[in-house]
């Protein structure tokens, strides 16, 4: 059995990525939110083990941030395990192997983390504290594989924003155009694929929040907005939407949100796909568009998360190491491969994976 722990003093942050905990404007101390604590467990024993077999599994934000403070990650295998990082993004997972000889393979990781409520009141005047490595903001400007950010992305921003000449009114400008123009279909496996390009080229709007927060990434970053995906998973129900929460078992509670950086504000919370969760499944069967309750997801959350949710990392196109496989567009699941083959991260049940969470401080 193997057992390590790292704590968030002990993971050697470089002196760039130490900004983003700095990027965000401060609340006065008498609005400031309660911060939460709460416990992740992830339990991995893939199924029909054959040669050796491969586990990634992400890990909680490797950076702290004004929302988010990382307690440390402990794990126990009867495999080899041990903590990595990817170069470009920082994303932080948990790597275990298994020799064919082991044909019950089993990893258990227990994450702890800290988080507290966003908002960026968008309403003020932009101010000069909100800052970030310059670095940082061009690598959240250049396409990924699924996210170009020329043809017909750019084509389709620069209609959405025309006549806007700020940044806070080109961002909000997509975020409304996103709400007004997609829909979440249920029928789109997992969080969807977040293939911007085809979404735009087909017409098909329809998704889920990796499709439809990475419609907003790619359309803001085209148009010169530095934004990006973070990919998580809910920890526990919503104070405010049904829909919009899971506790206890989150194996199938991934989510992804999306930031976009504006000068002045810094790192601006924004998540349009959730507000076509709340239209699809607010009880008792959904909701037209303009509803209160949906009116209201739709105000807050340009400029806002309710952080009943864990945030993994900003990362796309991974590549696992000692894969035989592609790279993943995204590493908001756990990952694993047997005999070469990988394994269907979007079925925990026949990976098999299992996600829990509880919270240890109201």
């Amino acid at each position: 059995m193997e057992r390590r722990t790292f704590l968030k003093h002990g993971l050697g942050l470089s002196a760039g990525l130490l900004t983003l905990s700095r990027s965000a404007p401060v609340a006065r101390a008498a609005d400031e939110p309660k911060w939460r604590t709460f416990e992740v467990v992830t339990r991995v024993e893939p199924t029909e083990a054959s040669g050796t077999t491969r586990v990634w599994v992400p890990l909680p934000l490797m950076t702290d941030t004004d929302y988010f403070k990382r307690l440390g990650d402990t794990w126990k295998s009867n495999g080899t395990a041990r903590m990595m990082r990817d170069d470009k993004y920082d994303a932080g997972f948990l790597y275990a192997e298994w020799p064919a000889t082991e044909k019950a393979p089993a990893l258990e990781i227990t994450s702890r983390f800290s988080t507290r409520d966003r908002f960026v009141d968008l309403s003020r005047p932009p101010g000069a504290g909100a800052k970030e490595d310059p670095a940082v903001l061009r690598k959240f400007l250049q396409p990924t594989q699924l996210i170009p950010t020329d043809g017909l992305v750019l084509e389709t921003a620069q209609q959405i924003v025309k006549g806007e000449t700020g940044e806070v009114g080109k961002a909000r400008a997509i975020y409304e155009w996103i709400v007004e123009n997609t829909f979440r279909d249920p029928k789109t496996r997992g969080c969807g694929l977040g293939d911007v390009k085809t979404m735009l080229e087909t017409r098909n709007l329809g998704g889920k929040c990796a499709d439809l927060n990475a419609l907003y990434v790619g359309l803001a970053r085209s148009i010169g907005l530095p934004a990006r995906d973070v990919y998580g998973v809910r920890c526990a129900d919503s104070a405010a939407f049904r829909s919009l929460g899971k506790s206890g078992d989150i194996s199938k509670a991934q989510h992804c949100r999306a930031e976009v950086y504006l000068t002045g504000y810094g790192w601006v919370p924004v998540d349009p796909a959730d507000v076509r969760k709340v239209v699809l499944e607010e009880p008792p069967s959904g909701l037209p568009l303009g509803d209160p309750l949906v009116t209201k997801a739709r105000a807050k959350l340009f400029g806002a998360w309710e952080m009943n949710w864990l945030a993994y990392n900003y990362a796309h196109d991974v590549k696992l190491p000692s894969s035989e496989g592609k790279p993943v567009a995204f590493l908001m699941y756990p990952q694993a491969e047997t005999a070469g083959e990988r394994k269907d991260s979007l079925d925990p049940a026949t990976f098999a994976y299992k996600i829990t969470a509880k919270e240890l401080t109201a």
